[in-house]
């Protein structure tokens, strides 16, 4: 396309007209400086308003009721006004909150619970109506609602999405079947099995099943078949019976006498690694990652190499403690909200403090989050960066009583009236 001509008139000989003045640099420079002013302060008052709220779901709830939060349902089991000892279960999909369905669940009792195995909801009761079969499992589907089946047992979810069921008296040997999560149909079972049963799980789930009797008659077997896959007879070599036995991080640790000898086997075959005294009465040993925590309850820690039972620390100052992300959150003994601190887990020294939080969230796959009471009320909530060894700070939100709950990306947190409400962290 060619240019437009624009006629400029005839052309006349003579001296050129003289070219307009320029204004004064000063009053260049002005212009520019009073642009970038307020190009400044248009700034400042955009970063003066407060980002919106992220948006927020009250989920209705009683203040008795017991919850179920995943990534993608919210799950109530409320008592019926007019029978407190029955339940009615609702579910509401996340993020939204919108309610898919109500169902009543027929069985009268205390001590509710619910698990999530795959596509089935499991609410666990003890039964107090007769027949009164003691703990009951009841099997409801995750999309619709509907009942499914009925037995009896503590559920724990398996490696391969079914369930296994635990039942028996704590004067009793404890009976266990594997049964199909869909529809109950039991897999394999094992009757009167054992007076203790420990079991190891992983991320995917339960995966072994140690059965031991006082007489050191002791199984493995697999959780997912019931094959046996090692026995052995396990006594002290002072002779007696174990008083303990625990299944921890891999390892089968059987303890007896005051002071508490810890003798620890393979699960694989039962073959004996270690054999550590301490130097009181221990309570229980805990999980540490890459160490193994002996406890007295609120008065002592240890910290124990898993593969030679070395003791590599000891330290009185802890209440409890949690392995996440390579490191130990512990606290001393205090009530709630405690000043949780970082540990080092190869040495037991403090490494950082983060300041008086209560844990939201213990998943290890996702950010650790505290809360604490806001003075002027509200939940301030914080992510905990165990590394850093610093709590920053993500938000505050109001009318919050407590009984938080998070998952990456969400926060769930009871209102004073028992609802909750369902808030999106920031990041």
């Amino acid at each position: 396309m060619t240019d437009p001509v624009i006629d400029l008139g005839e052309l006349r000989a003579g001296p050129e007209p003289d070219p307009p003045p320029r204004p004064p640099g000063a009053n260049g420079r002005l212009l520019r400086s009073a642009l970038v002013l307020l190009l400044v302060l248009a700034t400042l008052v955009s970063a003066a308003v407060p980002p919106p709220r992220p948006a927020v779901v009250t989920l209705p709830a009683q203040l008795a009721a017991e919850t179920l939060f995943t990534a993608d349902l919210f799950v109530v089991l409320d008592p019926d006004p007019e029978q407190p000892t029955r339940r009615r279960m609702s579910a509401f999909r996340l993020p939204d909150g919108v309610l898919l369905w109500q169902a009543a669940v027929p069985v009268q009792g205390r001590s509710w619970a619910i698990t999530s195995a795959g596509g089935t909801l499991l609410v666990t009761v003890y039964e107090v109506l007769p027949p009164e079969q003691g703990v009951q499992s009841l099997a409801f589907d995750r999309e619709t609602g509907a009942y499914r089946w009925q037995r009896q047992g503590h559920p724990t979810v398996l490696a391969d999405g079914n369930v296994l069921l635990l039942s028996g008296a704590d004067d009793q040997p404890v009976t266990l079947r594997a049964v199909d999560a869909c529809c109950g149909t039991v897999r394999w079972q094992l009757t009167d099995a054992a007076e203790y049963v420990g079991l190891r799980q992983d991320a995917r789930g339960l995966d072994r099943i140690v059965l031991h009797w006082r007489t050191g008659h002791t199984e493995v077997h697999d959780a997912i078949t019931g094959a046996e896959l090692a026995r052995a007879d396990l006594r002290p070599t002072e002779g007696g019976s174990y008083e303990y036995v625990q299944v921890v991080n891999g390892l089968l640790l059987a303890s007896h006498g005051t002071p508490t000898t810890i003798t620890a086997y393979g699960l694989d075959r039962l073959d004996r690694r270690w054999s550590t005294t301490s130097t009181d009465q221990i309570d229980f040993i805990e999980d540490c990652g890459p160490v193994l925590c002996p406890q007295r309850r609120g008065v002592e820690l240890w910290g124990v190499d898993p593969a030679t039972g070395q003791v590599r620390w000891r330290i009185d100052r802890w209440e409890w403690v949690l392995p996440y992300d390579g490191r130990l959150v512990s606290a001393p003994v205090a009530d709630p909200p405690q000043p949780l601190v970082v540990l080092d887990p190869m040495t037991g020294e403090k490494v950082a403090d983060l300041g008086r939080w209560e844990l939201a969230s213990i998943n290890r796959d996702g950010p650790l989050i505290g809360t604490r009471r806001h003075p002027d009320g509200g939940m301030v909530v914080a992510e905990l960066d165990v590394h850093a060894g610093e709590a920053r700070v993500l938000d505050v939100f109001p009318d919050v009583a407590g009984n938080c709950q998070a998952i990456p990306g969400l926060l769930l947190c009871q209102l004073v009236g028992g609802s909750y409400r369902l808030f999106r962290v920031p990041r």
